[in-house]
């Protein structure tokens, strides 16, 4: 996995070794009638969930950043699961931009159940000190704004049995050295998710998370150089980064009725590292 990439999110086009994303197992309809939102779901761990998701029933809205290759294949294997998608490009970290896009999706779907905040951008320092406003600032927008302008956006469309799932991460527990600012951004999304739980709760709206570990994505060659993209993942109790479609299955579980009595909870598909509340 000696390959780089020098813009993010990354483009899964371009890599050589490519992310599995295909689902293992036949679909149940555990999501029929639905429409999910997804936002980085062009590639990686979103183009994975979306692929369950259609397998399972669910109608997509897909968002991505300017990556159209990685969505328009994307949209052609949701296609053939059967199922109808829509991607929209833009920034979500730009407010507008989310409720423009929720504006769309309910004049192509007529609803949403499932809202997927995925999105997210990573820029390694070796000192705090290098971590420049900019830097910071961006990593904020995309990572904790756009969660959070995304979910306000999909709010008034929402209703009972409705599910809200955020990713974060395992650096949220346990910390990066290289990636301080991003880290953070990851620990507020989970206070968020439990926050916003105990809020909805009484509307029947549940909010989760998913934390995972090392991942196989386009972000990696995008971010890291090729020493350690070589060596990604191996740091693991399992000695391995995982696949996107190793992950996917927990945003499953957190959108259908299996797990209708969890709320404010995070899933860890991280490879075996203990993690603590």
């Amino acid at each position: 996995m000696t390959e780089t990439q020098q813009e993010q999110p990354g483009h899964e086009s371009a890599m050589q070794a490519k992310p599995d994303h295909e689902p293992r197992y036949r679909g149940s309809g555990r999501l029929e009638g639905k429409v999910a939102l997804i936002t980085g779901g062009d590639s990686g761990i979103g183009r994975a969930t979306a692929q369950l998701f259609a397998r399972e029933g669910a109608q997509i809205a897909l968002l991505y950043k300017d990556e159209m290759e990685d969505a328009q294949e994307t949209v052609t294997l949701i296609q053939k699961e059967g199922s109808k998608a829509m991607a929209i490009a833009g920034d979500i970290g730009d407010r507008e931009f989310c409720f423009s896009t929720l504006r769309k999706v309910m004049e192509c779907f007529g609803q949403i159940d499932i809202v997927i905040a995925n999105a997210a951008e990573q820029h390694p320092q070796e000192s705090p000190q290098d971590i420049s406003e900019e830097q910071l600032r961006k990593t904020f927008e995309t990572n904790v704004f756009g969660q959070f302008f995304i979910i306000q956006a999909a709010l008034p469309h929402l209703s009972a049995g409705s599910s809200i799932i955020c990713t974060t991460s395992v650096t949220a527990y346990r910390g990066q050295d290289l990636l301080i600012d991003y880290s953070s951004t990851k620990g507020a999304i989970v206070a968020l998710v439990r926050a916003l739980a105990h809020k909805l709760a009484p509307e029947g709206i549940r909010v989760n998370g998913v934390a995972p570990g090392p991942i196989w994505t386009p972000l990696i060659p995008a971010t890291f150089p090729p020493e350690k993209v070589e060596s990604f993942g191996s740091d693991t109790p399992l000695g391995r980064p995982g696949q996107p479609n190793e992950v996917a299955p927990c945003f499953l579980f957190l959108a259908c009725e299996d797990s209708s009595y969890m709320s404010g909870q995070v899933l860890h598909p991280n490879g075996g590292e203990p993690v603590s509340s």
